[in-house]
């Protein structure tokens, strides 16, 4: 998997995603300490329209910016986004009141809503080998899961030194070392698109992903994720320290054997994608997900929460929540042309980020209505839901070529030259605005 450290622009790349994700995990404990300082019992309540308003951003804004992102060097927009990152976090420290905590988390999750997305979509352009491709992926789910087990660690060894202001300086720093290793490389333009209106620009990238089978049962996926998801990051605290009477260190282990899970199908995941493929990858991780929720809450039901068996079923949660969402980038590199994939990755973040919109009050909701025992076995059928339809949306047969016809083109286009049937990679464009029916695609017509 470390083999692909050895492409120079890739390794800076990853280093400054690595970088920047230890700067926001201080900055989450830093901004949970400073809703405490500003909101004293209200605390959860900021921190909940804090978290709402990064969702509306991600969902709303992330469209936005990729419409416009190629008409600008990535490296540029980039390090631009990551200053403005930095401006941020250093205004937090000096925030009085509760509105302003709300404003900059709309900016810094603003900002993070145009860079994630261009990020994502310039690894496959650094590295076009889709075996280097994979490794990738799998190492950057490796770094979102080692942030959130050791950034926790770092900023409690640093409050036995300094006051939390000064965590939101990591911050600072982090994103700017973050926008000085993107500025130390050559990144490739994003291929130049026909001219469209702004809409057109805005609306694209969605018409794709919600045009292509594979990424419909994608989008179906993040939504079972996101059920199960939701139940771990949000109501673990609950069920820990209320439902068991244990301590914030219990929290914490708890919410590690997820991470550990996360971390340990991250590893596997190059060779099993090579042997099994997407699909059934994907699928198992999502079952297993569902299977590991509904077991919990149906043994929760009759004998009670038992830590053991919570801990057990976070760690299996973690694994299936990896194996589920890591390939996704594979699916959106194969469903797209190059100019198309920022736009599409963009889709994604917005697309899969509503998912979570909607599961984390749900989640929070049960649990506060009902109780645990409710809250997950809901959840669990919501997941099952979300993995049926993917196995509805997603042909077991989905080739990367397909043979098909072009009617509907004069003889001689460029297109076809003189062949209206033809065959090569199928995506979504002008020409191919509808994705063949099975039938179609067993014809070959």
């Amino acid at each position: 998997m470390l083999s692909v450290l050895s492409n120079r622009t890739y390794r800076h790349l990853f280093a400054a995603q690595v970088i920047a994700l230890v700067g926001t995990g201080l900055a989450t404990v830093a901004l949970g300490l400073l809703a405490w300082d500003l909101a004293g019992g209200d605390a959860g309540q900021v921190l909940g329209t804090a978290l709402a308003i990064k969702m509306v951003a991600y969902v709303t804004l992330s469209p936005v910016a990729q419409a416009f992102a190629d008409r600008v060097s990535r490296r540029a927009m980039l390090v631009a986004l990551d200053l403005i990152r930095a401006g941020v976090a250093l205004a937090l420290p000096f925030v009085s009141e509760v509105w302003q905590i709300y404003v900059l988390i709309f900016l810094l999750q603003a900002a993070s809503a145009g860079f994630t997305p261009a990020f994502q979509a310039t690894i496959p352009d650094v590295l076009t080998d889709e075996e280097d491709y994979t490794k990738a992926l799998s190492l950057s789910r490796l770094a979102y899961d080692l942030e959130s087990l050791l950034s926790p660690m770092l900023a409690a060894a640093l409050l036995t030194v300094v006051s939390f202001p000064v965590l939101f300086g990591g911050t600072v720093i982090g994103f700017i070392a973050s926008a000085a290793l993107v500025l130390s490389v050559t990144l490739p333009w994003p291929r130049p698109a026909e001219q469209r209106g702004i809409w057109t620009r805005i609306t694209r990238g969605s018409r794709i992903y919600l045009a292509t089978p594979r990424l419909r049962a994608l989008l179906a996926l993040s939504f079972s994720v996101a059920t199960a998801g939701a139940m771990v990051i949000v109501n673990t605290v609950v069920v820990v320290r209320q439902d068991l009477g244990l301590s914030e260190e219990a929290v914490a282990l708890t919410l590690a054997a997820f991470g550990a899970g996360s971390m340990v199908a991250a590893l596997g995941l190059p060779r099993l994608l090579e042997q099994l493929g997407d699909r059934r990858v994907m699928m198992v991780g999502a079952a297993g997900i569902t299977q590991a929720l509904a077991a919990l809450g149906a043994a929760s039901a009759i004998w009670g929460v038992q830590w053991s068996w919570l801990l057990t079923a976070w760690f299996l949660v973690g694994v299936g929540y990896s194996a589920t969402l890591t390939p996704s980038g594979r699916l959106l590199r194969r469903s797209g042309h190059a100019e198309d994939r920022p736009a599409l990755f963009a889709a994604q973040f917005a697309l899969s980020h509503a998912c979570w919109l909607v599961t984390y009050p749900l989640a929070g909701w049960l649990q506060s209505a009902y109780g645990s025992v409710t809250a997950m076995l809901t959840l669990a059928m919501l997941s099952l839901a979300g993995l049926g339809a993917a196995f509805a949306l997603w042909p077991r047969h989905d080739p990367v070529e397909i043979a098909h016809r072009h009617d509907d083109l004069p003889a001689g286009h460029p297109h076809i030259a003189t062949e209206p049937r033809h065959s090569h990679p199928y995506v979504i464009d002008d020409l191919h605005p509808r994705w063949p029916d099975d039938r179609q695609i067993a014809r070959g017509v």
